[in-house]
């Protein structure tokens, strides 16, 4: 069974930096696109960053500029490092992984929260 375990979750004050990371099976990991979602309070789930298998990247307007999402195909990680965090960054952070091959299923971690507060 596919597993997506994402840590670095936390209060963080604004304008602080905080380091999200997401470890998968590897043999998942290999033929997969990831990416990183959130989820603010009575908001809709929504991209923040995604990463391909070779390494091009999407970004939210909201993020470019303050986040960089990375990937380690040998570790089989995907990191979401976030700067100059603002309170409208508070949310619960999803990583999601999609199958490049067919029947290019879906996957999840379990979410993990990021307030952002003084």
């Amino acid at each position: 069974q596919v597993q997506l375990v994402e840590s670095g979750g936390g209060l963080v004050q604004p304008g602080g930096s905080l380091r999200l990371s997401c470890a998968a099976s590897t043999l998942f990991f290999s033929n997969t696109d990831m990416a990183w979602y959130r989820q603010a309070p009575g908001k809709p789930r929504e991209l923040v960053a995604g990463i391909e298998l070779l390494g091009t990247t999407t970004y939210a307007d909201s993020a470019l500029g303050r986040f960089t999402i990375s990937r380690d195909n040998a570790k089989s990680t995907v990191t979401l490092q976030m700067n100059t965090l603002k309170p409208e960054d508070t949310a619960v952070y999803y990583c999601n992984a999609v199958e490049r091959l067919y029947p290019f299923s879906n996957y999840w971690g379990q979410g993990t929260q990021v307030p952002v507060s003084s």
